[in-house]
């Protein structure tokens, strides 16, 4: 996926989310986005992959900085949303998964190798798990999944 230097290649498993329930990866911010790589839930996991530029150096920020049409939030608190329902272009019930980019590493970032998160579908309630994700067990180095 990444063939620039400046940028690392995502993975997210969304772990056996709600039946029937329609989820995406979100491009772009605000009201002006798509989504993308959209899937219905059929029971099993979901998978999204997706690459992002890295901004700074080691020798400029104390953790990378990240940019790009998937990325969402402010410097220091950025994510990646996944879109639920109508939102991702399926209709019903609606929501977002946020998903933290805090806590990647520099020697992560730089290693040229994919990261990859799993993270639960369903909350607590039995309903699509939405907001931010708690508990976030981070990102860990992967192989790729292409």
């Amino acid at each position: 996926m990444a063939t620039n230097p400046n940028t690392i290649d995502l993975h997210i498993t969304l772990d056996k989310p709600p039946l029937k329930t329609v989820y995406s990866l979100q491009k772009g911010s605000g009201s002006n986005y798509e989504p993308v790589q959209v899937q219905p839930s059929q029971g099993g996991d979901l998978q999204f992959s997706f690459s992002v530029e890295i901004k700074g150096t080691p020798q400029t920020l104390a953790a990378p900085d990240f940019r790009g049409p998937f990325v969402q939030g402010p410097v220091g608190g950025r994510f990646i949303y996944l879109d639920i329902g109508s939102y991702a272009g399926g209709g019903g019930w609606s929501g977002r998964l946020k998903i933290p980019l805090t806590g990647i590493t520099w020697e992560q970032a730089e290693s040229g190798k994919e990261l990859s998160t799993t993270v639960p579908g369903t909350g607590k309630n039995g309903m699509p798990n939405c907001a931010t994700v708690k508990p976030f067990n981070g990102w860990q180095t992967s192989q790729s999944h292409k």
